[in-house]
């Protein structure tokens, strides 16, 4: 009997197909995480483990203004009633709401160790203490006013909140980050003054102002950790108005004179999300590793405050050309990435835009004012009525007492005697005796006014949208009060003042910081026939000695450059590579092939190799006769893959890179028919095929040269000798681009080239 027949029967057994099983679960874990885990809901911009810990904390009584109570209770009131995960996730989660260094506006206000910008982690749970600060009490403004739904917690013997009433605009001001199934969310914190600003300009004068247009208000991301963002405000409006970029962010740095015209370089604030020590060792490491030569030491001089200490290798530095390079290679600049993809309603994973955001925001306040409203309106009815049952009581009190102590049934005695509601009797069977003596008829009828007025206020609120958002716009103008960028006496605000400083990046060349660290040399670039490059030192050089190539190779290309040159190399599948002249091997021995330092695709052959010049422009051709003027700065490639420029099909490949200088094109088939044309016929363009210069029945394009009209055409043959013909006398070849031409003159070289 076999393994499978001695299984005992299984009732519940069913056959499922495999692939819809697998595509239900995985659908049904996506969703969950998304919108139970890397996702914040768009209203109070907390994700579900947040929003619990603040929920704990509330219940705890851990207010601002009260004791606190270890981490370690916090987080197993959390997991005991909200959320059933691991006690390390839960304590880490609430770690970053009290790290003033990861959040702008923290919402845990934390005794003890809870790690630093270093990087180190926080201590223990059982060793630090935690309460909440004001601006989580204010996310929680409203809880027991019916402000907002709750739900069954994961065990259904308690409840929690769906979302927080959250006075509060958490979700930009803090910013949040995640990473879901198939999405991600990256939102920068921002300052609260600002958003203010922006609220009250979409409910007080334009609901409809673009992202654009809160832009004056919103200058842009606000970090905790200060630093200095150098994009542009076109780039920030664009990011604002998609919900999606990024922000260019770098360290603050200033000089410090020590004397003698010797000074240093002091970082005193660092880009967001970066590890201090981390950065340290990077700019340590590539010290070592010499690519920073201008650069002698880095120290770490912090304390309470970031004091990173660079000293340059000499006084003849320039610090901005050193810090331009530290930029480039190091965190000293970053990007922080925008991607607005929040919950909308809790619900539906949605991309938004800065004004959809703030809009979801104000929608949600206006949502729980009017819960508040409607809530504060029936406790007000509820004791309106039962001091009209207190009032009646005084004036019979003796009545009111007879009864009591003689009927037997005294609720339906008295409801039936004075009209009462059962509310009303039930309020004065309660009320204890101590309260006679109070029950006077002036205090009674004082508070039922004062109620009855309060009562018409939320009435009126409650039927005039107008009035709802007026009441918004006051709450929000408190808020931004109680964080106002600065205090009454002119200095910046502890928490509301901005950190991060909107500048602009160094004018600093970027061609000077590369040159900076190269020696200037003139060397000579041999490249030959295989593809083998060497760049020995010198003008005075051999480039036809036979040592310098392998066996069955020789000279193709020689240039005369300096190492601070760059170089462009075009192949025939129109794709131009750069080369930096200081990376190329020395003359010693045959050189490397080509093909090691860029990715030159099987089967295409160079071209043409050139030194750059910025500004400079060229021609470049196809074989089949199409080409265009395209500048070198255009062609400069910054990885391995090169640049493509010339769109070449199959059949077809690059032929010329050609200098422009002229205003004339002179053009020459493989047919030998020459033509010449003005140049302003061909159009600039940075890639693509181009447009037809000459027609051709067989064959392809040959040669092609400009000149100036005032000095004619020019040309050498085999022989060294130079003929030169006036525009006059070449009347019988000039036509339009893209015409057939004719036999070329009297003693033009026989190889179809302007240089025989």
């Amino acid at each position: 009997m076999s393994d499978v027949d001695s299984l005992p029967p299984a009732d519940d057994q069913r056959v499922v197909d495999l692939k819809q099983a697998l595509e239900e679960r995985y659908l049904s874990y996506a969703l969950s995480t998304i919108t139970q885990r890397a996702l914040p809901d768009a209203r109070d911009g907390l994700k579900p483990v947040h929003r619990r810990i603040i929920h704990a904390m509330r219940l705890l009584r851990l207010d601002p203004g009260q004791g606190y109570k270890k981490s370690a209770r916090i987080v197993g009131d959390v997991i005991g009633k909200f959320h059933p995960h691991g006690d390390q996730s839960i304590y880490d989660a609430l770690v970053r709401l009290a790290q003033d260094f990861a959040l702008r506006y923290p919402l845990v206000d934390g005794q003890g160790n809870f790690g630093n910008i270093d990087g180190d982690g926080a201590a223990a749970m059982r060793y630090t203490e935690s309460r909440m600060t004001d601006v989580a009490t204010r996310l929680l403004e409203g809880m027991n006013e019916n402000a907002i739904d709750f739900k069954p917690t994961y065990d259904g013997e308690d409840e929690e909140p769906v979302v927080l009433p959250s006075n509060f605009p958490n979700l930009l001001a803090n910013g949040s980050t995640g990473i879901a199934v198939g999405m991600a969310t990256s939102i920068p914190p921002h300052n609260l003054s600002e958003l203010c600003d922006a609220a009250l300009h979409l409910i007080n004068v334009n609901p409809n102002a673009s992202a654009e247009d809160l832009t004056q208000f919103v200058k842009g991301p606000d970090f905790p950790t200060g630093g200095i963002m150098v994009e542009s405000p076109s780039s920030i409006a664009h990011s604002y108005a998609t919900g999606r970029g990024s922000f260019r962010l770098r360290a603050k740095w200033e000089v410090e004179e020590t004397g003698r015209g010797v000074y240093l370089i002091v970082v005193t604030e660092i880009p967001y999300g970066i590890q201090k020590s981390r950065l340290v060792e990077k700019i340590a490491e590539l010290l070592l590793a010499k690519k920073l030569p201008l650069l002698k030491d880095v120290r770490d001089e912090s304390s309470d405050d970031i004091r990173l200490v660079l000293e340059p290798r000499a006084r003849t530095v320039d610090a901005n050309i050193l810090m331009e390079q530290l930029f480039k290679l190091s965190d000293l600049e970053t990007r922080f990435p925008l991607n607005l993809n929040v919950l909308d309603r809790g619900a539906v994973p949605k991309v938004m835009s800065l004004p959809q955001a703030l809009k979801a925001w104000l929608e949600h306040r206006k949502e729980v004012l009017v819960r508040r409203s409607e809530h504060r309106l029936e406790q007000i009815a509820h004791r309106l009525e039962v001091l009209a049952g207190y009032i009646i009581a005084y004036l019979n009190l003796d009545e009111v007492i007879r009864i009591i102590r003689e009927e037997d049934d005294a609720k339906a005695s008295l409801m039936a005697t004075f009209e009462l509601t059962d509310v009303q009797a039930e309020a004065i069977l309660n009320m204890r005796l101590r309260s006679l003596r109070k029950l006077e008829e002036i205090e009674l009828r004082k508070e039922h006014a004062t109620l009855t007025e309060e009562q018409g206020k939320l009435q009126t609120l409650l039927a005039s949208d107008k009035r709802q958002w007026s009441s918004i716009s006051k709450e929000i103008d408190a808020l931004k009060k109680a964080y106002p960028l600065t205090n009454p006496d002119g200095t910046p605000h502890a928490l509301g003042a901005r950190r991060t400083v909107l500048g602009t990046a160094s004018t600093v060349d970027l061609a000077e910081v590369t040159e900076a660290f190269i020696e200037r040399e003139p060397i000579t670039v041999i490249l030959s026939e295989k593809g083998w490059i060497r760049a020995p030192r010198g003008h005075a050089v051999d480039v036809n000695d036979d040592k310098g190539y392998k066996a069955g190779d020789r000279l193709r290309f020689s240039i005369k450059c300096e190492t601070t040159d760059k170089l462009l190399m075009l192949t025939t599948g129109g794709r131009v590579y750069t080369l930096a002249g200081d990376k190329l091997p020395g003359g010693r021995g045959q050189g490397e092939p080509v093909r090691l330092m860029v990715d030159i695709e099987e089967g295409q052959d160079i071209v043409d190799i050139f030194v750059y010049r910025p500004g400079q422009k060229r021609i470049i051709a196809s074989s089949a006769g199409y080409g265009f003027i395209v500048g070198e700065d255009e062609m400069i490639a910054n990885t391995r893959k090169g640049k493509q420029i010339l769109n070449v099909p199959a059949t077809e490949e690059a032929r010329l890179l050609v200098p422009l200088a002229g205003d004339r094109v002179a053009v020459i088939g493989q047919n030998r028919k020459l033509l010449v044309f003005p140049l302003t016929q061909l159009a600039e363009m940075s890639r693509g095929k181009g447009v037809r210069l000459q027609r051709y029945k067989d064959g392809g394009i040959s040669d092609l040269k400009t000149f100036y009209a005032a000095d004619g055409l020019t040309w050498t043959d085999s022989s060294g000798r130079t003929f030169t013909k006036p525009m006059e006398e070449l009347t019988a070849w000039i036509s339009d681009r893209a015409t057939a031409g004719r036999q070329p003159p009297n003693g033009f070289p026989r190889n179809n080239k302007f240089v025989g």
